[in-house]
């Protein structure tokens, strides 16, 4: 199994960088990244409501995958309909305005959808909670983790975007990797059984060797004229990146773990479903468009 992850991980993470090259190319409108987007919002919709119907819960996946959709076509909004402002900043906050607009409709939408399908007391809040806990995940995350693309410089978004996902998958393969080597003792028994201690330390040193690597000779890659900046920022930036992804992982694990089901859905061997692969890079995902915008960590 574990020369199984490293393989797909070798495989699928240039495949992600190979289409973010190609989208580049495309220009602004970035087609394949709301294309992949738009794909990812659905498949994990459809995952968080198999996972979700449990107990009282009654998620409607048509309803969850509308709306997240909706999130992520909210997130290209700016494109489509862009602003007068010329200062970058004040581009993201439009732009997750967009975003917070189409989460807010979808509130509405599900406390509508909740009050005309309502028969008896018992699950409605747990229903509306269940869909609304998978459109802000399915939906929301990747949205805002999309913005990455343009902000805070269009030329640089699919270079900070690959060091977001190399950080944080880098620290999963070499946590998985250290766990199964060397780790004894457990990090979160009851939450995530799996995961120990010696792997948080093989999700710090895989998200400091990715993220300095990626920093220092990815630019090679995108013909791009930046430098690494300070050690100091280039490391703070890679291990809180991959510790965030790591919560992700637990944070993902707690959906399980409340519903009593091992993995999201069967995507792939040793993977489980799209929100096994993804837990990580959509939690870190808003944390990283942060660090860029207001500390970048090249130069």
């Amino acid at each position: 199994m574990l020369g199984w992850r490293l393989v797909m991980s070798a495989i699928l993470v240039p495949a992600i960088i190979g289409l973010f090259w190609l989208d580049q190319r495309l220009g602004t409108p970035a087609p394949i990244l709301l294309a992949v987007c738009a794909f990812v919002a659905i498949r994990n919709a459809f995952e968080l409501a198999d996972l979700l119907a449990v107990r009282s819960i009654r998620p409607h996946f048509s309803l969850i995958a509308i709306l997240s959709l909706l999130v992520v076509l909210a997130a290209w909004g700016h494109v489509w309909f862009p602003s007068d402002a010329t200062n970058s900043s004040v581009n993201l906050l439009v732009s997750l305005g967009w975003i917070a607009a189409a989460l807010t409709l979808s509130i509405v939408a599900l406390l509508a959808f909740e009050a005309w399908r309502y028969q008896k007391p018992g699950n409605a809040m747990e229903s509306l909670g269940g869909n609304l806990l998978s459109v802000f995940y399915a939906g929301g995350l990747i949205a805002v983790t999309a913005q990455m693309r343009w902000f805070p410089d269009p030329r640089l978004g699919y270079f900070a975007f690959a060091s977001m996902i190399i950080c944080v998958k880098s620290g999963d393969t070499f946590a998985y990797t250290f766990g199964r080597l060397w780790g004894k003792r457990k990090l979160a028994p009851i939450l995530s059984p799996g995961k120990t201690r010696m792997g948080l330390v093989g999700a710090i040193v895989g998200s400091t060797v990715g993220g300095w690597t990626w920093l220092t000779f990815g630019p090679l890659l995108f013909q791009a004229k930046m430098t690494p900046g300070a050690v100091w920022n280039v490391v703070a930036y890679s291990v809180v990146i991959g510790l965030v992804g790591l919560v992700g992982d637990l944070c993902e694990s707690l959906i399980k773990r409340d519903v009593e089901k091992k993995d999201s859905a069967i995507l792939m061997p040793g993977f489980g479903g799209l929100l096994d692969l993804l837990d990580s890079p959509l939690f870190a995902g808003p944390f990283a468009l942060a660090w860029w915008t207001f500390l970048p960590p090249v130069v």
